[in-house]
């Protein structure tokens, strides 16, 4: 399985969109423990929100699409749905 997920930094309100082959538990806490620029400066990270996928292609496609042009209005209309 392939997931696209959200995670939102507790510190500053900020929304990472990723997609990974792992939990996107598991990977949110690497996220946390990582030295990775974005990561380090904004975590901690708490999952708000995934979608899982069978096929890689297809779970790439919709995180280029959340990060783009018409996904940024989808992916803020999830946000405000989520609360």
């Amino acid at each position: 399985m392939y997931y696209v997920y959200f995670a939102k930094s507790i510190k500053n309100g900020k929304v990472y969109v990723g997609y990974t082959s792992k939990k996107p538990e598991v990977r949110v806490k690497e996220h946390n423990s990582s030295s990775n620029t974005w990561s380090s400066k904004n975590r901690p990270l708490k999952l708000i929100y995934y979608e899982s996928y069978f096929c890689e292609k297809d779970a790439r496609l919709r995180e280029k699409f959340f990060k783009m042009g018409f996904g940024k209005k989808v992916k803020k209309l999830i946000l405000e749905a989520i609360g």
